[in-house]
């Protein structure tokens, strides 16, 4: 079970760090920021920082995902648990948020929630499992 939820919590992590990548070093792309629903590339210049503050977010929580993963791997099970499920639980929530925040963005939180939800799962599989 270990192995299935190190794989999840990597996809998780994996989309988490693309994210990232987005809203921290390539906002000002047309590509990019056209992506995430801005008008114009002023809007974008006018919306870099706190882009760049959301992107590390989503970067400390996937290293959060993928060492509470790996710990919980490679047999500290309590630690590796709490800090893997805490990460990809804030993962999914942020996911719950953003379709609350506004129309069209179900596609968009679907892609961001359901690694981490399967994660979960699995986290808590592994865990009843164990009794």
């Amino acid at each position: 079970m270990a192995i299935l939820v190190t794989i999840a919590a990597t996809l998780s992590a994996a989309i988490h760090v693309l994210i990232f990548y987005w809203e921290s070093l390539a906002w000002t792309r047309p590509a990019v920021w056209k992506r995430f629903g801005l008008a114009s590339a002023e809007q974008a210049e006018t919306t870099k920082a706190f882009a760049y503050n959301q992107g590390f977010y989503n970067l400390f929580l996937a290293i959060g995902a993928l060492v509470g993963s790996v710990m919980y791997g490679l047999g500290a099970t309590e630690a590796g648990f709490a800090l893997g499920l805490f990460s990809v639980s804030c993962m999914f929530a942020a996911a719950i948020v953003l379709v609350t925040s506004g129309p069209g963005r179900i596609r968009a939180a679907a892609v961001q929630g359901v690694f981490p939800l399967i994660t979960i799962v699995l986290y808590l599989l592994s865990r009843a499992t164990e009794v």
